[in-house]
């Protein structure tokens, strides 16, 4: 059915029925959807046709509806339409940073919000971020230019991110003289590649965004070899993303806690699965704690059944353990939970990955720290091929494993967006750098558990009668390092104290002897560091390491895996060129040489503590003076 047929029928029920016509414009299901491709193959055309048509037909409706508002006593909605700006063109003109320009439009049948994004290369991040809550995502092609690198990128990421409709829109038919052989050749050119990348169907139209031809009708007068729907009429009619999520098994992720001292005790969120009622058995994941639904209740009250896409307060006949990031799921079938994983990525940052470095992943209402590995791949958008990779770069797309501080609840990304997506954000940036979708946990997650032993960290600190520490020296080469932690521990000795040093140059003659001096090999260096420490302060021992540990997230990083207080930062403040004078080993000489590559200070960078807790200046102390000042800072050991 065209939309000027389903047009007249609308026009009817307006003229028999004003109620019901304004009660089903009310409850309109809502599609998402995106439009990429390449470079200037029409996609603001189009959406400003997109606009302009429907905005044609719904007036036509409104007409009636004003005229028989006026006979019903009723108020007609007030609708705004938004004049077209092309969301590149508004970034630009604006000096403003847009991630997704997004338009709305109706029609009788349904309400839509469509994301357009930029087609160049460099703004792939805008796209993923447009496709990301898309339900559906329209491909354009260029009749004159056929399948592009582009096009293949932005189809196989649309396929990434789970998007099961997709619309091959060969657009610009109007200047190919409407030639049905050019559009049958796109078609075949893009069915080839769709196979590859494992896209199971896609709608080919041929359109003209500038003429209109099979946007809102079809087939168009120029176009009587086509028998396929109007691309509005196809938008109206694909199945909702909604509709599938119902028949999923329930999950909420949890998303607010009202405070414990209410009588009221709700957990809320936005169900993302299934359907739920009062008196359905459900599991908190990932704690495992099982209890039943007792109300679902709403801003407009209790509910007797909430499905996918509601907003729900739950309260459970029990006082479970559960709290902001939980998922209460279905108790016979519930998600799983991993601290491991392997997950396809999106580098969307112009600073590299950095395999080993810990990265806040959000997933969900979850925010935990994720090392990534280095890539197992990369996959080449043309060719589909995978190539060998030790990092990924701006726009690149690859398969990476990477490790969780803690189990996350999660659903492989095929099965769940909203449990199987997740972002990276570095954490002294705050920018977003990735988008990744999880595959599956590794199989060493589950089938390695921790062992619990009887005597504690706290036993073994009891048994040396001190308290443990982990005192990590960091400095430019040359600054005194090592000198000032021996000079500590030497005095640290004498009182009695049990205490280790670790060393960078000892430690690079057996556990680290495989790392070179890359920023990767640096990262994985302060990593093994970082775990070897918090292992000698379980043992109760006060640990003293000098490393250069250039970089401020790693040492955030060792931080982060030692109970509050026991990591000190010691910042020997020593400037370059006092370093670079002393050159005991006479590396500053060699980099300088251009014969020593990656040296920091020279050609890699050195990231100062912002606020060590102790900081020393070696032009003014002596070892032995800096060492005592040390010591005054950290005691009393108990």
């Amino acid at each position: 059915m065209s939309a000027q047929d389903s047009s007249f029928q609308t026009d009817a029920l307006i003229a028999d029925d004003i109620d019901a016509y304004l009660e089903q414009h009310q409850h309109k299901s809502l599609l998402r959807f995106i439009t990429c491709g390449s470079v200037d193959d029409g996609k603001s055309t189009l959406i400003g046709r997109l606009l302009y048509d429907s905005k044609m037909i719904f007036e036509d409706q409104l007409a009636v509806l004003e005229s028989d508002s006026a006979k019903h006593g009723t108020q007609g909605e007030e609708i705004d339409f938004a004049l077209l700006v092309d969301g590149l063109a508004a970034e630009r003109e604006q000096g403003i940073t847009i991630d997704v320009a997004y338009r709305f439009f109706t029609t009788e049948k349904r309400k839509f919000i469509v994301a357009d994004t930029p087609g160049h290369e460099q703004y792939t991040r805008n796209m993923v971020t447009g496709a990301s809550t898309a339900d559906l995502a329209v491909i354009l092609v260029d009749a004159r230019k056929g399948v592009l690198q582009q096009t293949r990128r932005h189809s196989y990421l649309v396929h990434l991110l789970g998007i099961k409709h997709l619309v091959l829109a060969v657009n610009k038919m109007d200047l190919v003289d409407y030639d049905s052989a050019t559009f049958d050749a796109i078609v075949a050119d893009y069915s080839k590649f769709a196979k590859e990348a494992g896209i199971e169907a896609f709608t080919a139209i041929p359109i003209s965004g500038f003429k209109g031809d099979n946007i809102t009708s079809a087939p168009s007068a120029n176009t009587a070899w086509y028998s396929g729907p109007a691309l509005i009429e196809h938008l109206e009619n694909v199945e909702m993303a909604a509709t599938a999520a119902q028949d999923r098994s329930f999950r909420m992720p949890v998303q607010w806690v009202n405070r414990p001292d209410l009588d009221f005790r709700g957990f809320a969120g936005q169900i993302t699965g299934g359907t739920i009622k009062p008196g359905d058995p459900v599991r908190i994941v990932p704690a495992g704690k099982t209890s039943t639904v007792k109300t679902l209740s709403t801003f407009d009250g209790d509910l007797d059944e909430a499905v996918a896409g509601q907003s729900v307060t739950i309260t459970l006949t029990d006082e479970v353990d559960c709290s902001r990031g939980d998922v209460i799921a279905a108790a016979g079938d519930p998600p799983e939970a991993s601290d491991q994983f392997c997950s396809t990525l999106v580098w969307m940052d112009e600073t590299a990955m950095k395999p080993g470095r810990g990265y806040w992943l959000k997933i969900g209402s979850q925010m935990v720290t994720a090392t990534i590995q280095p890539p197992k791949y990369e996959i080449d958008v043309n060719s589909l091929d995978h190539l060998a990779a030790k990092t990924l770069e701006l726009n690149s797309i690859g398969v990476a494993e990477f490790a969780t501080d803690r189990p996350i609840t999660f659903e492989p990304y095929a099965k769940s967006r909203e449990l199987g997506g997740f972002i990276l954000i570095d954490k002294f940036t705050n920018a977003t750098v990735a988008a990744g979708m999880i595959e599956f946990s590794l199989r060493r997650a589950q089938n390695v558990h921790w062992q619990p032993t009887t005597i504690t960290r706290e036993d073994h600190s009891a048994l040396k009668n001190q308290k443990p520490r982990v005192l990590w020296f960091t400095g430019l080469s040359g600054s005194g390092k090592s000198t000032i932690a021996n000079e500590v521990e030497k005095q640290l000795a004498v009182m009695n104290r049990h205490t280790f040093l670790l060393d960078g140059d000892n430690v690079r003659h057996g556990l680290n002897k495989d790392l070179g001096f890359t920023e990767t090999d640096r990262i994985e260096n302060i990593r093994r560091i970082g775990e070897v420490a918090k292992l000698m302060a379980d043992a109760g021992l006060v640990v003293l390491t000098a490393f250069i540990s250039p970089f401020r997230a790693e040492r955030q990083m060792v931080r982060e895996m030692l109970p509050e207080g026991e990591f000190i930062e010691v910042f020997v403040d020593t400037p370059i060129e006092v370093a670079e004078q002393r050159d005991v080993k006479g590396l500053y000489k060699k980099a300088r040489a251009g014969e020593l590559k990656n040296f920091t200070g020279i050609d890699s960078p050195y990231e100062a503590p912002e606020t060590p807790e102790i900081r020393v200046n070696t032009v003014d102390m002596t070892p032995i003076e800096a060492a005592e000042y040390i010591i005054a800072q950290i005691l009393p050991l108990k």
